[in-house]
């Protein structure tokens, strides 16, 4: 068992610490808004702090799940930042999305203090974190993989380190080209079905038992039959990941014509008011 600081109490963030308590681990939170912290101290146990700074004071292990690059920098740097908390020889592992660069930069910072540190963003969504099987993607040594997976393990089903320092983030980008192009193929796909007069959920039922199916069309289909989009990955939250995605192939050079496309699709969902939706909703611009 390890005494841990939680930084990130937000959809994915609050059940993934919850998981840790479960397992026995000693964890103290932190979260911007204080009041989401009580409430979960509250429902859980361990115990909250006020700064970043004072969660990380003691831990063995910090890890932090927050919004984007901005987020990570504002809880990591500075005077009241985990850093500054944190003593030689302890380990953070990031859990956000967000750019290489960032990725690296903190790295950077955190190896000059002698800190590990770990990029493991993960797939699997809310009910994901809620179940205790998200996919977890990590880059750093092997030497501190190896001290956070039994860790994380208590929220993954799948654990993996692909490389070195940022590795995780490009397999986390990997995932997100693959879901943009997956979720439109089944957005144009029952579209179609709903217009050439077919019940969708039987064509579902039948076609993803063969090489159509996918995780997305077996979660995602009755919802979108019914236009019920107030759950889930949010829009707003996918158009930075596919920034993400689409500024790093510009800088490798790499040809991402879809998920450019795909991209553009979700910008017309934010602009008829679905910024909040589930990422599914991108059928609602084809009705």
């Amino acid at each position: 068992m390890a005494k841990l600081a939680f930084l990130g109490l937000g959809v994915m963030g609050g059940p993934m610490a919850r998981h840790l308590v479960t397992k026995g681990h000693e964890v103290t939170v932190y979260n911007r808004t204080l009041v989401r912290s009580e409430v979960w101290v509250a429902a859980y146990g361990g115990r909250m702090a006020e700064t970043p700074r004072e969660a990380a004071g003691g831990a063995e292990l910090v890890l932090v799940c927050v919004g984007n690059d901005d987020d990570l920098r504002s809880v990591c740097i500075g005077k009241d930042g985990v850093f500054a908390g944190m003593a030689s020889g302890t380990l953070l592992v990031d859990h956000t999305t967000v750019s290489v660069q960032v990725t690296r930069e903190l790295a950077a910072i955190a190896a000059e203090s002698g800190i590990g540190f770990v990029d493991a963003p993960v797939s699997g969504g809310q009910a994901g974190a809620e179940n205790g099987a998200l996919s977890v993607m990590c880059g750093g040594s092997e030497a501190d993989y190896a001290r956070v997976e039994p860790v994380i393990a208590a929220y993954a089903r799948i654990c993996k380190r692909l490389g070195e320092s940022g590795a995780g983030q490009i397999a986390k980008m990997m995932n997100q080209i693959c879901i943009a192009g997956l979720m439109q193929g089944l957005a144009e796909a029952l579209a179609f079905g709903e217009k050439a007069g077919l019940d969708g959920e039987a064509v579902i039922e039948v076609i993803s038992h063969g090489a159509a199916g996918s995780w997305q069309m077996v979660n995602r289909h009755k919802s979108m039959l019914a236009g019920s989009f107030d759950f889930g990955f949010a829009v707003d939250w996918m158009r930075k990941d596919l920034k993400i995605c689409l500024e790093m192939a510009d800088e490798i050079g790499a040809s991402l014509p879809v998920t450019a496309l795909v991209d553009q699709f979700y910008k017309e969902v934010q602009q008829i008011g679905g910024g909040r939706n589930d990422t599914s909703s991108l059928i609602r611009r084809l009705r």
